[in-house]
């Protein structure tokens, strides 16, 4: 009897797994589609928040490399004594004041969702991305395998990440998270514990996220010091994908154990520029990809960072348009005073992306790349993209001289957009050529770049 009722229950689990469309290897899981809403939305608001928005502090000038500049880091860098930061830390707050002393002051007392999800709107974001819980482990939500160590219980007192959950989701954007699978001073996150902290406390908080805010979005992060076969990542990701209340439109990056980056994942991820591996980045694409970075030097807020270490509007829209016409998503980050508020230059930044995608926005929102278009040290400072049949030429330099456009045919039209002026177009040979009409800069129709469109010329 006990061996028939072991062999029923087999067949029993055999028969459930075969009818999961994904199973927990990494084979299965990357058959799946990335869904198309991520692949069309083109530009998310990524927001660095937590208790190290208190101090606020990383070097900017006194270093070279991109990671030492991360406010973020802040507990990191007490724990290995580098300089600039002890330093700072002892003189700004004392010997015995320690990182978790910050979390009280954390307070968050003048967020208000509402305000942040509209500036999202306005600048032109299609879904948004919060550190549900970055690598110091302090979550933005209260979770029951964090007590004390979450906005609920301490500081601001309040479910950050479900305020802004239903803010964002009220302005008619996608929500998402960012999750550190690991913890800088967690007791468990170590070696010889490291499967009773994936058993007990990883993984049962991932899905704990997952089914109290429905993400569509889950850029995990910290998967360095592991493969992901120690982790679990498949089987988490054939649960998400099989059973979670988001499996038919839950996005995820490539961050899920030390071998998986730009090989695994809905899709991939660089961040400032800095890629782990050539495969499907950049240029090369042939999987969805994503950059992230912030509009400074640094994701968190950090106090220090002037004028001269952030990005012009000029260039964050370069930026975007860079990235888009090279098959990715642009993931810009924003970094919120510990008080709730976002510094003004970054919403300046915000808002002048909106105001350009306003005029522009159909060149960049479900485009993909033109596969056929001319290297770039060809041609600086112009950039293609498609959507069907239509080709958009993006000048981040208004031409001083007529463009030359290879290896398309007639179009339709051409028009610039935003502008009611006419605009000559020439075909003979291989070269399709355009000239820029006459515009003043009372008849600009928007500000840092330019796009010609080609209507029917694919």
């Amino acid at each position: 009897m006990k061996s028939l009722f072991a062999g029923l229950l087999a067949l029993f689990i055999a028969a459930e797994l075969a009818a999961q469309p994904y199973q927990p290897n990494w084979e299965s899981l990357d058959m799946r589609e990335t869904p198309q809403w991520w692949r069309d939305a083109k530009f998310g608001i990524f927001i660095h928040w937590g208790p190290y928005a208190v101090p606020a502090y990383a070097p900017v000038d006194e270093v070279e490399g991109v990671y030492e500049k991360y406010a973020e880091h802040y507990e990191n860098r007490l724990l290995h004594n580098n300089k600039l930061f002890t330093d700072y830390h002892r003189k700004t707050y004392g010997e015995h004041f320690t990182y978790r002393d910050f979390a009280p002051m954390f307070k968050a007392e003048h967020f208000d969702a509402g305000k942040w999800a509209d500036l999202f709107s306005r600048a032109g974001a299609k879904y948004v991305v919060l550190t549900s819980k970055h690598h110091d482990g302090f979550c933005l939500w209260p979770s029951q395998y964090s007590p004390r160590w979450n906005s609920m219980d301490i500081g601001a007192n309040r479910d950050l990440a479900g305020e802004l959950t239903k803010a964002v989701r009220d302005a008619g954007l996608r929500m998402g998270f960012y999750y550190s699978l690991l913890e800088w001073s967690h007791p468990l996150y170590k070696k010889e514990t490291i499967n009773e902290w994936v058993d007990t406390h990883m993984i049962p908080q991932m899905k704990e996220l997952v089914e109290a805010y429905q993400p569509e979005v889950i850029f995990s992060d910290g998967e360095w010091d592991y493969p992901s076969g120690t982790l679990k990542s498949t089987e988490f990701l054939a649960w998400l994908y099989n059973e979670s209340t988001v499996k038919e439109s839950v996005v995820v990056n490539d961050r899920w154990g030390e071998e998986t980056r730009s090989k695994h994942g809905d899709y991939f991820t660089t961040e400032y520029d800095l890629v782990h591996n050539e495969k499907g980045i950049g240029d090369k694409a042939t999987h969805p990809w994503e950059e992230s970075r912030g509009i400074g030097t640094s994701y968190g807020y950090n106090q220090f960072e002037t004028t001269a270490h952030y990005f012009s509007s000029k260039q964050l829209i370069a930026l975007l348009v860079d990235k888009v016409s090279n098959g990715g998503n642009l993931l810009l980050n924003v970094g919120p005073k510990a008080n709730g508020l976002i510094p003004v230059i970054m919403e300046q930044r915000l808002l002048d992306i909106g105001r350009w995608l306003d005029v522009n926005g159909e060149a960049i929102y479900g485009t993909t790349a033109w596969l056929e278009r001319p290297a770039a040290s060809e041609q600086p400072q112009v950039y293609y993209t498609r959507k069907g049949e239509d080709l958009y030429v993006i000048c981040t330099q208004w031409p001083a001289a007529p463009l030359r456009i290879p290896g398309v045919k007639r179009p339709a039209s051409v028009s610039l957009l935003g502008s009611p002026t006419a605009v000559k177009a020439k075909a003979g040979g291989s070269w399709l050529t355009i000239t820029p009409p006459p515009i003043t800069p009372a008849t600009m129709p928007c500000e840092h770049a330019w796009v010609f469109k080609l209507e029917a010329v694919l």
